[in-house]
């Protein structure tokens, strides 16, 4: 081995020292990796990574995470929108239902001559106060008990929301 170019050789000035010439030193002990964070062959041997650090493996995968973070996104906005559209129309269905609920009672007070009024007119302006019209009002037991269907004003998803309410004197 001649000395004079020894020095810029991989592994001569480390097998001078009595080490292994292969790995160098400045690679930890793991093969591919230099120092500076380049890849690096063996000897004789070509480097399956390209020297900006990433795999040709890796390669086909790049944006598939920004794709799959859309696609949970997207998913996300639909449950919500889905969640909000059920509850507005829960909300409705409520308010239908207390409007009938404030009819029937109204209507049943006119019946018995406890308020002033007509039956049926004056469930329909309770109604028309709590943002619903009557859709049905009928007298079961004259003097005694009243049933009233409304119709909310708003429109939902599903359509108009209807509430029942059956109301009279007490058993």
């Amino acid at each position: 081995m001649p000395r004079g170019d020894s020095a810029g050789r991989l592994g001569d000035s480390a097998a001078v020292r009595g080490r292994p010439a292969w790995p160098p030193e400045s690679s930890g002990g793991r093969l591919g990796d230099s120092a500076a964070g380049r890849a690096v062959a063996a000897p004789g041997r070509r480097s399956s990574r390209p020297a900006s650090g990433r795999t040709a493996i890796g390669g086909a995968d790049r944006g598939a995470g920004t794709i799959l973070a859309l696609a949970l996104a997207l998913v996300a906005i639909l449950g919500c929108s889905a969640a909000v559209l059920l509850s507005q129309t829960v909300i409705a269905a409520e308010r239908a239902g207390r409007a009938a609920d404030l009819a029937a009672l109204a209507a049943a007070d006119a019946e018995r001559g406890l308020a002033p009024g007509e039956t049926c007119a004056v469930a329909q302006e309770v109604a028309r106060l709590n943002a619903a019209r009557v859709v049905s009002c009928d007298v079961e037991l004259p003097g005694a008990v009243v049933r009233v269907v409304v119709r909310g004003e708003e429109v939902m998803a599903t359509g108009h929301v209807e509430g029942r309410a059956r109301a009279g004197q007490p058993p």
